[in-house]
């Protein structure tokens, strides 16, 4: 071994120099290897930066008063984690009391603010509360029209046509549950998954009303035609105002993206096309803008 120390009673003999002698922190032939310990008196090496530690939970994390309450109050959530800032623990475990039965144990957990934002995504408007749970049950359209015939009051189905936006999603089922919409449908290709995003948005709605995901968006037209509605699609150039509609007490309303629309398909299904009553410009809406005119419209017209 190069380097070594003979203790014999033999001569020491002199190494000569080899040119394919090992260099620090190369292995034989040349190859990386492990670098040499250092020498007495010589500077340890600096140690690595520790390892941050990891979240336990990757989500999906519903965050902010509204939602988290909301998801507390719905009995068909399971939550695996319920976490607060200290400002707001005692808030929370007074949201918590009536839901103590699906908590895990000691819920709510008390973290600092590191320990909080290390579970939740940058920039997370989560106003100090969050909670990890499973996804609701998965429902489909006959779930939402069993029951319709004895319903009373307008019955309204939203469904969208090519939105992406999980803030829009959210909006739109906020204004769903103000206006009492029996679901919001999106098809199950381009739509957002649900995230805190999209509840935030929601502000306690996706608790409220289904948000149902369809693979085929012109089907699930044509079996709410089945059932009954009239599918109302909107669109900026549409020649009837939809205050001159007469859609009668079930509404399918179908909304598209700002920009392209609703899908030709899609289209095609609709028994009529009306445009918002606008008057300055632009004369287009936020998708969760026209959402929310038009329940109200369908809504007043129907008391």
């Amino acid at each position: 071994m190069l380097g070594a120390v003979d203790d014999g009673p033999m001569k020491k003999r002199p190494q000569r120099q080899r040119s394919e002698e090992r260099r620090p922190g190369r292995g034989a032939a040349g190859k990386p290897g492990r670098p040499p310990p250092p020498t007495r008196g010589s500077a340890p090496s600096a140690p690595s930066a520790p390892r941050p530690p990891q979240p336990r939970d990757q989500g999906p994390w519903l965050y902010g008063r509204h939602a988290v309450a909301a998801a507390l109050a719905n009995a068909a959530r399971r939550v695996r984690r319920l976490i607060a800032l200290p400002d707001v623990a005692a808030e929370l475990r007074s949201l918590a009391a009536a839901a103590a039965a699906r908590l895990p144990a000691g819920a709510p957990e008390v973290l600092d603010r590191r320990g909080f934002d290390m579970l939740l995504p940058p920039g997370a408007v989560h106003q100090g509360m969050a909670l990890a749970a499973e996804p609701l049950p998965e429902r489909d359209i006959d779930d939402v029209l069993d029951g319709i015939g004895e319903a009373e009051g307008p019955q309204i189905v939203v469904l969208l046509d090519q939105v992406s936006d999980p803030h829009n999603i959210g909006a739109v089922l906020r204004s769903a549950a103000a206006f009492a919409a029996r679901a919001v449908i999106v098809p199950e290709h381009g739509a957002p998954p649900v995230t805190g995003v999209l509840a935030k948005a929601a502000s306690g709605a996706l608790e409220a009303v289904p948000l149902l995901r369809v693979t085929n968006l012109a089907r699930s037209l044509d079996r709410l035609k089945e059932a009954g509605f009239w599918c109302l699609g909107l669109e900026e150039g549409a020649a009837t105002s939809l205050t001159d509609t007469d859609a009668g007490m079930r509404v399918a309303l179908v909304l598209g993206a700002e920009g392209s629309g609703l899908r030709r398909l899609t289209r095609e299904r609709c028994d009529l096309m009306a445009r918002l009553p606008t008057r300055g410009e632009p004369a287009s809406l936020n998708v969760s803008n026209a959402a929310a005119i038009a329940l109200y419209e369908l809504t007043r017209r129907n008391r």
